[in-house]
């Protein structure tokens, strides 16, 4: 088969693009490169198609299209506390870009779609772990806001245009080539001072997170074995930490000792920073899945990585 991965260059993205070339199908990467970096497809590079490319370039957008089986869009705005600053870039990097790929798939007859949302579409639930046909309360974020925008359209393409839709609401994703974050934010300021770490809110939110290796086996098993024209999956897993014990491990990792936390104040460290997410994973879970590491793993083995991958902390600013 024909993919086409929108944010392919990306975190998620390029997992993706590692999964298919790994399955030998044929992979076309669509990124813009304005968070996503070469260096993730470097080792594939010769077995993929590579095209840069703005997702609100529609006629590049659907000529690019042409001839693809499969739409795994990556591609957003994910740099969610700064987005009360530009609210724009969220409705265009997210809303409007994803309708145009649902418009160059319909233009081109493509049917099948992967769609990363996020479980901050629930906002600030009262019921934990929040179920997928939980109520969808008042959004808070613009983040969040755009992706359900963006889930809206999908299940309108669905029935309107009988596309097969994959939706994704993920928990906090770590892991090789994480890029931004909590840890990542963590490892600059202790690189700058290894005394004392700066932290948004009073480091009690709690959260849960998952590898982005069983992000992606997740994904991948809806889609072998689900039957449903309209999925909507929480991929996450049966714990969350608080952002305290995040620092303590990271910390750990780096030798350091006798840190001082300093706290911005507050329950949230932004505006539509929820100071509690925690999904259910029951249905996901139904599809014979289990993560393979814990939340604690999975912080060692990102720290770790960006201590062996620090190029990533002056490309990503």
């Amino acid at each position: 088969m024909r993919y086409f991965i929108t944010g392919g260059a990306g975190f998620v993205g390029s997992w993706i693009v590692d999964r298919l070339v790994k399955d030998s199908h044929e992979v076309v990467v669509y990124d813009n490169f304005s968070t996503g970096n070469e260096k993730f497809l470097e080792h594939v590079k010769k077995s993929i198609t590579l095209i840069k490319g703005d997702l609100l370039d529609k006629e590049k957008l659907n000529k690019t299209m042409r001839g693809v089986d499969f739409v795994f869009h990556m591609a957003a705005n994910a740099d969610i506390k700064d987005n009360l600053t530009n609210p724009l870039k969220c409705l265009e990097q997210n809303t409007i870009a994803t309708s145009n790929v649902l418009e160059a798939m319909r233009l081109n007859g493509v049917k099948n779609i992967v769609f990363a949302s996020t479980g901050s579409v629930y906002g600030e639930p009262d019921v934990f772990p929040t179920p997928e046909d939980y109520k969808f309360p008042i959004q808070t974020s613009m983040y969040a806001a755009s992706k359900l925008a963006c889930e809206g359209l999908l299940q309108a393409y669905s029935v309107g245009y009988g596309f097969k839709v994959f939706i994704f609401r993920f928990v906090s994703l770590m892991g090789e080539r994480y890029t931004h974050g909590c840890i990542f934010d963590f490892y600059k300021k202790l690189l700058n001072n290894p005394k004392e770490l700066p932290i948004l809110g009073n480091g009690k939110q709690q959260k849960s997170y998952l590898y982005i290796g069983d992000c992606v086996n997740a994904i991948f098993k809806v889609i072998e074995n689900s039957k449903e024209k309209i999925n909507i999956f929480n991929l996450g897993t049966e714990e969350y930490v608080n952002v305290n014990f995040i620092a303590d491990v990271v910390c750990k990792e780096l030798n350091l000792k006798n840190v001082k936390k300093v706290y911005s104040g507050g329950e949230r460290g932004w505006v539509g920073d929820s100071p509690f997410i925690f999904l259910d994973v029951k249905k996901i879970k139904s599809f014979d899945w289990e993560p393979s590491l814990t939340i604690e793993e999975c912080i060692k083995k990102t720290i770790n990585w960006l201590k062996d991958n620090q190029w990533v902390l002056k490309e990503r600013k």
